[in-house]
């Protein structure tokens, strides 16, 4: 029997390469799309669509393949919040938004018009049903390229509708896949920064494409005695050591930035762990939103490479929770995404990190 019909969202790298390559050699009616969401002023693509790369994929599967353009979408529900949440302090995770808000939107919305009957992509996870009827994410079986943490905002729909052929594959294996059935792209080296961003500096983009740019302002102790002055807050991050800018005679890192009064206090402590931190802006996947004064113990990751620590979760508000964490955490940002695990290292959901305590 035929298998469904699937739209396999091609970036041009290897994963989403050999994605579609599985699908197809399992029998699915597979058709490959790229989702054109970013083009510098000098035609370089976004490291998630170059396209030449996907179109050439698609040829030597033998897979059928469009491009689609969503720049304008892109613009509006990732790099504008990107930028304007630098500008406020804080240290965003535009991945995290742009697979709700673009990559799956579009994918399912051009399942639609295909008469698809899922979405599938390279990432390094699984999708699985609970026995609570809730769809969630697990992560892969190599932690080492696991990808959940970026996840965690998907819908039930989107969940529902989703595959993910390389959760039980190491990248080396993917890669020996992509060289045996002769794909350009099987040495292709992974992309280590914003897809946006190409020249690996957010400054200087986010100085290139809003007026918004902060001013000079100051460096200030825990005690609030001022240290010396930097040169915008968007050039800084929470938790940041090298390149400050100012010689205070010991090694010295960002614990604040405090966009409203243009400062940055910079701490000496060798203590650079916080006890807890309170979230808003939640999405939970593997079980229903908790009511206020609900407590939950679960396993929290704080950024993308951190290993995670434990945790007890508190619902404060019906969009707010407070999460304590068994042991200090280092380097917990604002604006970036705390996600939310299980025993069974399945997602629970996340939020996104307002405030530090």
């Amino acid at each position: 029997m035929t298998k469904p019909k699937v739209i396999v969202g091609l970036s041009g790298g290897v994963d989403s390469a050999v994605a579609a390559y599985l699908l197809k050699k399992d029998g699915y009616d597979v058709i490959g799309v790229t989702l054109r969401t970013w083009q510098g002023e000098d035609g370089e693509e976004s490291r998630c669509c170059e396209i030449d790369d996907a179109r050439e994929t698609a040829r030597i599967i033998g897979i059928p393949y469009y491009v689609f353009n969503c720049t304008s979408d892109f613009d509006r529900k990732v790099i504008r919040p990107f930028i304007c949440d630098y500008v406020n302090g804080m240290t965003p995770n535009p991945c995290v938004i742009c697979n709700r808000e673009i990559k799956w939107e579009k994918l399912l919305y051009y399942a639609d018009l295909f008469e698809a009957d899922h979405v599938a992509t390279g990432h390094y996870a699984s999708v699985i049903l609970l026995d609570n009827g809730r769809y969630t994410v697990k992560k892969a079986d190599y932690a080492e390229k696991d990808q959940t943490y970026m996840l965690y905002r998907l819908t039930q729909k989107q969940l529902s509708k989703t595959i993910m052929p390389l959760y039980g594959y190491s990248k080396k294996e993917v890669r020996e896949i992509a060289e045996k059935i002769g794909l350009s792209v099987a040495n292709k080296p992974d992309s280590q920064e914003i897809c946006f961003v190409t020249g690996g500096d957010y400054a200087d983009f986010i100085e290139n494409h809003t007026d918004r740019i902060p001013a000079e302002g100051n460096f200030v102790d825990e005690q609030g005695r001022i240290l010396g002055k930097h040169k915008g807050i968007i050039h800084y991050t929470v938790g940041q050591r090298k390149g400050l800018g100012i010689a205070l005679g010991k090694p010295a890192y960002i614990k604040k930035i405090d966009s409203e009064k243009n400062e940055i206090v910079l701490s000496t402590s060798a203590d650079t762990g916080c006890s807890g931190i309170i979230c808003k802006s939640l999405n939970f996947t593997g079980i229903e939103t908790p009511a206020v004064g609900d407590k939950l113990r679960c396993h929290v990751k704080v950024r993308y490479r951190h290993p995670g620590q434990t945790a007890t979760l508190e619902m404060t508000d019906t969009d707010t929770l407070r999460a304590v964490f068994d042991g200090p955490v280092r380097l917990a940002a604002p604006g970036q995404s705390a996600v939310f695990y299980d025993e069974n290292d399945c997602l629970l959901g996340g939020g996104i990190i307002c405030e530090v305590i």
